[in-house]
């Protein structure tokens, strides 16, 4: 005769099971998405080279990138020179992820928390996110100079805008019964955020990390091209000026690669993230 605990072990288990079947098949998904992501990507660039009948010298396909990084003789040469690039440019792009995203879920929290904040915090993001960064970049630059501050603040403008929105709308998904439930059992509006709403909003914030891993990357190389004359951002417009176009599509076929694998680590981490909070009691699978 079955024990209970021998009936909740097997429940456990079965849990257990469906939860690693879920979370195999969210790998899945997310690993063909981006292989298939990639073959759109070189068709379209294959394609569009002999549409618009683009010139050799200037126009290079991925046979040629594959050259000039891996083939032929200079290839060791390019690459040691792009690692170090690459380097810079990932290193500005965490500061300015960090600074986005922290910016963002504080923010989100002070607009879920005090509602009289909302028409003062949404407007100047918007703004921000509104106004081009080449036409802020000079006043940024002679307020905070040329360091990672700058960094931090261009990529952040790009990141802030559409995370706020996205978490703002993710606190904010918690339902009223539970709301007052916790209220009832003597708890405050701020434990209401931090014990609900937060673990309420987690896809709404990884919906925000998959967002602001392509835009910190662009804000990056703006202000690497804008401010900083370091990184990938600045070496992209320095061998433009210098037609050195092979060494061009090189950079931009890195860090576009880059940038991609970034989206799809922030995508696996979504999906053991997520998966292992609907196996928490309480949670459905």
């Amino acid at each position: 005769m079955s024990t209970p605990s021998d009936l909740l072990s097997g429940g456990l288990g079965k849990l257990d099971h469906r939860g690693s079947h879920a979370l195999i098949g969210a790998v899945l998904r997310a690993v063909g998405t981006m292989a298939l992501v990639l073959a759109v990507v070189l068709l379209l660039w294959v394609a569009g080279l002999r549409l618009f009948d683009v010139s050799d010298y200037v126009g290079k396909g991925p046979a040629d990138v594959w050259a000039s990084l891996v083939t032929d003789e200079d290839a060791g040469e390019l690459r040691a020179e792009i690692w170090p690039l690459l380097g810079k440019t990932l290193l500005d792009a965490g500061v300015g992820f960090l600074a986005g995203m922290t910016a963002a879920v504080v923010l989100a929290a002070l607009v879920v928390r005090y509602r009289v904040l909302e028409s003062t915090v949404m407007p100047v993001a918007l703004v921000l996110q509104t106004v081009p960064l080449i036409a802020l970049a000079p006043i940024l630059i002679l307020l905070v100079g040329r360091g990672y501050a700058i960094v931090a603040i261009m990529s952040a403008i790009v990141v802030l805008f559409p995370a706020l929105v996205n978490i703002s709308l993710g606190l904010r998904s918690v339902s009223p019964q539970m709301r007052d439930l916790v209220l009832v059992y003597g708890g405050s509006p701020t434990t209401v955020l931090r014990r609900v709403a937060f673990p309420s909003a987690l896809p709404a914030l990884f919906a925000s990390v998959r967002i602001a891993v392509p835009g910190a990357m662009t804000g990056a190389l703006l202000a690497e091209w804008l401010a900083t004359g370091k990184g990938i951002g600045y070496a992209v417009v320095s061998a433009a000026g210098r037609s050195q176009n092979a060494k061009v599509w090189a950079l931009v076929v890195v860090v576009t690669l880059t940038a991609l694998l970034l989206y799809l680590a922030a995508q696996l981490l979504e999906a053991v993230v997520l998966n292992r909070f609907a196996q928490a009691p309480g949670r459905s699978s």
